[in-house]
């Protein structure tokens, strides 16, 4: 065999030739055995484009030359979803509508009431099934989407704005989260849903100012009752407290003049039992006592006898 380079011929036998195509054609075909399964992924791998099987993370070995083709699937990666809204930076294509038109479109509702809202919430899920994720929808990730909204619609269309705006938020992400999770596993997507949250729920932009000066009149009512009611549980009490403390101390004074009053009247009664049984005796010992009693407050006492004419000679004048 002849090979011309340039103006220069070369005799080279086929045998090399087809010895060395055959070693390009089996580095080729080595080479395109061999991949790898990073740990947050699973390998779904096609056989002429049929599913063959799924192998886990790790090096791994397949079919030469496009015969088996390895689709990789985030199954141990927690994805999300944005609806409404968009955060810059978002590696995953299916992360958020593409267009403001299409975000405006996504968060714009009608409320239960025939009201106006505008609601921006996220989704969580995992992919559990890589096969019914890659095989049962032509788009999952796009029919993911379309089933959050119907839903989120619909929880939303069930109940008025007030409770959409305000205290409804936690019920309402119960509810939806709960008909997605039935929805997707009827569907066989393949995934689990595992979060949903409200983000920013709001009113239309031309009654916004309106609605956010209704709702600081309400924050300033409550404001007001709390205050209210802090010094209602700050008054009260102590008032009560001193009324209970007048009572117990009238009631305290009534007891005790009640028990002095019985007191006294048990004393003049046994007194006036021993008087019954001898008068003179009782009406001696009485004077008795009543005159002990008074005499040490007289100061200096002089005793004469009854027949004293004088009693200058005891006086001791001089004596200070």
């Amino acid at each position: 065999m002849v090979i011309r380079v340039g103006n220069t011929f070369y005799t080279v036998k086929l045998r090399f030739v087809l010895i060395a195509l055959a070693v390009l054609i089996l580095l080729i075909g080595a080479r395109s055995m061999v991949y790898t399964v990073q740990a947050e992924f699973q390998g779904v791998v096609l056989r002429f484009g049929r599913y063959a099987h799924t192998v886990d993370p790790g090096l791994r070995f397949k079919l030469p030359f496009g015969i088996d083709r390895v689709a990789m699937v985030p199954v141990r990666r927690q994805l999300k979803q944005e609806f409404g809204f968009a955060t810059n930076g978002a590696t995953n294509p299916t992360q958020y509508a593409g267009s403001r038109s299409e975000q405006e479109f996504e968060r714009n509702m009608v409320t239960g009431d025939l009201n106006a809202a505008t609601v921006e919430w996220i989704i969580q899920f995992r992919i559990t099934d890589p096969r019914a994720y890659l095989f049962n929808f032509r788009d999952p990730a796009e029919t993911l989407r379309d089933l959050s909204e119907s839903v989120m619609r619909e929880v939303v269309g069930d109940r008025t704005v007030d409770e959409v705006i305000t205290v409804g938020r936690q019920e309402i992400e119960s509810e939806a989260l709960v008909r997605l999770d039935a929805v997707v596993k009827r569907y066989q997507l393949g995934i689990t849903i595992d979060q949903l949250q409200l983000k920013n729920v709001n009113p239309p932009p031309p009654v916004q100012p309106s609605f956010n000066e209704v709702n600081q009149a309400q924050q300033e009512r409550e404001k007001a009752i709390n205050v209210a009611n802090g010094e209602y549980n700050k008054v009260v009490p102590r008032a009560r407290g001193e009324a209970e403390e007048k009572i117990s101390t009238a009631e305290g004074y009534a007891i005790k003049r009640i028990n002095e009053a019985e007191g006294d009247a048990a004393r003049f009664n046994a007194l006036f039992t021993e008087y019954s049984k001898a008068p003179d005796v009782t009406r001696r010992r009485l004077y008795l006592e009543t005159m002990r009693d008074v005499l040490p407050t007289l100061g200096g006492k002089i005793v004469i006898d009854q027949d004293a004419t004088s009693v200058l000679p005891l006086l001791q004048l001089n004596q200070k």
